[in-house]
């Protein structure tokens, strides 16, 4: 492809849906959640230290792009499924909310035409005057192609024995051959970077972004702005210095970590990290040790296959909080061992780091168990934000804040063994490319409540409950409870239909455990609230039964409430739901229609408005495979 075909590419990827800005926004700051009016989700997702401010609530001379949902565009893979666009010497402008020294900025800039990336500045100024410079990236952004995806965006396809939605053909048994446009599939488009203002700015002031003519466009999905504490001072502890540790990043610290790790232990202290980049290109293995940094703004860890992690066996009473991790992870190779944290930690805890830049922030294979993973913060990942894969028992992850990864935000993975008695609890999920915002793979006794997911993008969506990737049946009980889900449910490419924000999927086995659904909100649904499926060709085999959906609300749907695309059955009480787009119950069960109607069927347990009619009980077949979808409006207060 030549430069000037792949250019043309890339711009009409940022100017789809692409609307023109309005000529002055309100100095008034807009503060937002998930791009939501805070007071919707009040109580539910992480209690963080930033204000989010949407960039197209902002005054700008650039152009607001989006709303879009489609996979494969920018709108779609920014917050709330709109940003802004600017082209060199344009700007976005923020008015601070509160006092703030530290901003965070997610945006995008193109690909390099062959693939790799390249870098521009970003005009930083508050007040017209404080001018800074931030050098943004996209060497770790711009993905292509089938899973696991590729740099180059000129590369034929990686699986063409694969069946693709382009053609609805697999391509090497298709003649003639489908000609597929390329870059195919452009991917993981955004990134953050992270910028001390070196000064305290009161609310009010004006922090404004101006881009460059280093990139040929520049789009700013958001800005967080937050007050950062001064730096942390452990005097009573091995200062990772006396050990050699280099805080100007040109040596690299590694064998200095370990010496101040091995004199912790034996004198009884902690390991202290005091400011500075300290380069580290392995892992570094830990076990009966805390290190800490003196915060994640100041304190960072850096490297090509950076990671700390715990011993095979299972670590023990390892603490590790307040620096970052920056990892060099810039394509998906699913073997490799490049995670922020990873091993096994037992009685252990992970609290208030920044991770950024590796292939999964927190990867742990179990068993392991009693550990509290708290108040992190896990951006720009090629894969997981956090899996718990494998046995890993009484443990807690909670207050964590997450976004833009590159597939399951959070997930328990009970392959061979069961993930038992864990919590996901009060996190915040956004934007995960691929995959769902939290998933559940088997387990046994396991909550996922008080969280807040946003916005997921392709072949997942806000929860999935998921008997597949050879994982243990469900057991026990799985209790879902208080959770709110926007703009959720995407369009799944290969099944060709549209998922729910929480969606139940019997692939390999049953799923036929004590399960709860209680206290949700669906808010802005792009298809269904509620999804539950069986793969066509195990319709007959699997189903899904004995669910219970209480007290929760479903606030706009493209399609419907529910959709039921297995055998099995479920009850609803006090389930409300307004602003409906299609029939409020999809059942098609397992596609046979026999004349007793669908095999699954529904339990009116009372209290349910809007959406649950009498005729639609207990099995009506109502199955419209693609029904129309009708955009909801935006979601208000109940």
């Amino acid at each position: 492809m030549s430069r000037r075909t792949f250019g043309a590419a890339l711009v009409a990827v940022t100017a789809l849906v692409s609307v023109a800005a309005p000529a002055a926004a309100a100095d008034r700051p807009v503060v937002t959640r998930a791009a939501l009016d805070p007071a919707l989700v009040a109580g539910r997702g992480a209690d963080v230290p930033f204000l989010e401010q949407e960039a197209e609530n902002a005054r700008t001379d650039g152009a607001v792009i989006g709303p879009d949902r489609s996979a494969y565009t920018l709108p779609s893979e920014a917050s709330g499924r709109r940003a802004v666009r600017l082209a060199p010497g344009q700007y976005v402008e923020f008015t601070l909310p509160a006092a703030a020294n530290a901003i965070t900025v997610r945006y995008s800039i193109p690909d390099a035409p062959r693939g790799g990336g390249i870098t521009a500045p970003l005009d930083v100024t508050v007040n017209g005057s404080h001018r800074q410079r931030m050098t943004l990236t996209s060497q770790y952004s711009w993905l292509y192609n089938q899973y696991p995806f590729s740099n180059d965006p000129a590369a034929d396809l990686l699986h063409p024995d694969w069946w693709i939605t382009e053609c609805s053909c697999v391509p090497a048994a298709t003649t003639p051959a489908p000609v597929l446009a390329k870059p195919f599939r452009p991917t993981h488009f955004y990134d953050e970077q992270r910028l001390l203002l070196g000064s305290s700015y009161p609310a009010g002031a004006k922090v404004r972004l101006t881009a460059s003519a280093g990139a040929a466009w520049t789009v700013v999905d958001l800005l967080d702005s937050e007050f950062v504490a001064p730096p942390r001072v452990l005097p009573f502890a091995a200062n990772a210095l006396l050990f050699g540790a280099d805080p100007t990043g040109h040596r690299d610290s590694a064998g200095a970590l370990d010496r101040a790790i091995a004199f912790a232990r034996r004198a009884h202290l902690k390991v202290y990290l005091p400011p500075g980049t300290y380069r580290v290109d392995r892992h570094v293995v830990v076990d009966d040790v805390t290190i800490e940094g003196a915060g994640s703004w100041y304190t960072i860890v850096k490297g090509h296959g950076v990671g700390i992690y715990g011993k095979a066996e299972s670590s023990h009473n390892v603490h590790l909080s307040g620096f970052a991790i920056e990892g060099d992870v810039r394509e998906r190779v699913d073997t490799d061992q490049v995670n922020a944290i990873g091993g096994a930690l037992s009685d252990s805890t992970v609290d208030s780091l920044y991770l950024h830049h590796t292939k999964v922030g927190l990867w742990f294979d179990g068993p392991m168990s009693r550990t509290r993973i708290t108040n992190n913060v896990i951006a720009d990942q090629i894969a997981d934000g956090l899996n718990f894969h494998t046995g890993v028992t009484d443990s807690v992850v909670a207050n964590n804040f997450l976004r833009n990864t590159g597939d399951d935000g959070l997930a328990m993975w009970s392959e061979k063994a069961q993930d038992a008695r864990n919590t996901f609890d009060h996190n915040t999920v956004q934007t995960p490319v691929l995959a769902n915002g939290i998933a559940l793979y088997g387990g046994v006794d396991n909550v996922v409540s008080a969280n807040l997911i946003a916005d997921p993008i392709r072949e997942g969506s806000a929860i999935q409950v998921g008997s597949r990737f050879g994982a243990e049946a469900f057991g026990g009980g799985l209790r879902i409870a208080d959770n709110t889900t926007v703009r959720a449910g995407t369009f799944e490419l290969n099944w060709k239909i549209g998922l729910g924000a929480i969606w139940f999927y019997a692939l390999e086995k049953d799923i036929a455990a004590d399960i709860s659904v209680t206290g949700d909100h669906f808010l802005d649904n792009t298809y269904n609230a509620i999804m539950l499926v069986s793969d066509f060709p195990v319709k007959d085999k699997y189903s899904i039964s004995g669910l219970r959906f209480a007290d929760l609300r479903v606030d706009g749907t493209g399609t419907s409430v529910l959709s039921a695309r297995s055998a099995g059955s479920a009850s609803f009480r006090n389930v409300a739901a307004r602003n409906v787009g299609a029939v409020g119950v999809n059942n098609c069960g397992s596609f046979n229609f026999p004349a007793t109607g669908s095999e699954f069927a529904l339990t009116d347990l009372g209290g349910n408005e809007g959406w649950l009619a009498p005729w639609l009980l207990p099995n009506t077949i109502t199955c419209d495979d693609r029904p129309p979808v009708v955009p909801p409006p935006p979601p208000s207060g109940w």
